[in-house]
């Protein structure tokens, strides 16, 4: 995880995970400095990651006041139930949906929420934070936010885009990927997780992107894309063009048997020219390397 600053009053924790056929998809956790600092998600999921140690680096987590959950899913959740032993004092920010969800696998403690829905605020003493349901989401309860005194908004999954490296998906700015590739990722990203966008009626499809483009935030925050300042009509106009869009389908059962078959013993190498004990089989967590 690579911890850096986009603002001095805002700390980006960097992650990536390798999609198979698509690329690498940034994974972004926030730290915002607010006098009751805030944490924006807890990060991947994974027993090699370490989240409070990782904010450690920016900040004291003991101090965390506000832990803002922007939906449910694993890679938004990772790190939630250590940083909450690991700060006593924190709240859980999140919609009535968020801990219904969190509930199948681990509920969160109901004396640390802090239910919120779009539309609503909350003050961190020295700004306001204002919820609001982006344009595009894979989870019913997502909850994005405007951040009032640094102008950034924290779009959740909205606006996100795989990148072909690691060192892409983890940049400090969104302007070192190339423009092209950055449109036709987003547009691939919408499909693979907002296909619902195919059926919308684009007049409201559009009128979706209000809010964001009254607030005009000078910076977008996504969890899946390197932070995106001073761009965020370029990228309105992208994700607006989505409507309509196929969606994206991912590999069958057909596919599948031919990438196993690629693990197949060839016949004219013998089990100790592999280097495995006769009768051993290929390492199957390997499957999805290239």
């Amino acid at each position: 995880m690579r911890v850096h600053k986009v603002r001095p009053d805002i700390g980006v924790l960097s992650d990536s995970v390798e999609v198979p056929g698509i690329g690498y998809l940034p994974v972004n956790s926030f730290v915002l400095l607010a006098a009751e600092p805030v944490v924006v998600d807890t990060g991947l999921g994974l027993s090699d990651r370490n989240f409070p140690e990782a904010l450690g680096s920016v900040m004291d987590p003991a101090d965390v006041r506000w832990i803002w959950l922007t939906h449910p899913d694993r890679d938004h959740t990772g790190g939630i139930f250590e940083l909450l032993a690991a700060a006593p004092e924190a709240r859980v920010v999140c919609t009535f949906g968020t801990a219904g969800f969190m509930s199948y696998e681990q509920p969160l403690p109901l004396e640390r929420l802090y239910l919120l829905n779009p539309g609503q605020s909350l003050d961190v003493g020295d700004r306001r934070l204002t919820g609001f349901r982006p344009p595009l989401y894979d989870s019913p309860t997502t909850l994005a936010f405007f951040d009032d005194r640094s102008g950034a908004c924290f779009s959740s999954d909205c606006f996100g885009g795989p990148t072909p490296t690691v060192d892409l998906a983890e940049a400090d700015d969104v302007s070192e990927v190339d423009p092209e590739d950055l449109e036709a990722a987003q547009l691939l990203w919408a499909t693979v997780d907002s296909p619902w966008v195919q059926h919308v009626d684009p007049r409201k499809y559009l009128g979706t992107f209000q809010p964001i483009r009254e607030r005009d935030p000078g910076l977008i925050l996504s969890s899946h894309l390197p932070p995106a300042p001073g761009i965020t009509g370029r990228l309105i106009e992208t994700l607006g063009s989505a409507a309509g869009a196929t969606p994206w389908v991912g590999p069958d059962q057909a596919a599948l048997e031919l990438m196993l078959s690629g693990f197949e013993p060839d016949a004219d190498i013998d089990d100790e020219e592999r280097g495995r004990p006769d009768g051993d089989a290929p390492d199957r967590d390997t499957l999805w390397l290239p």
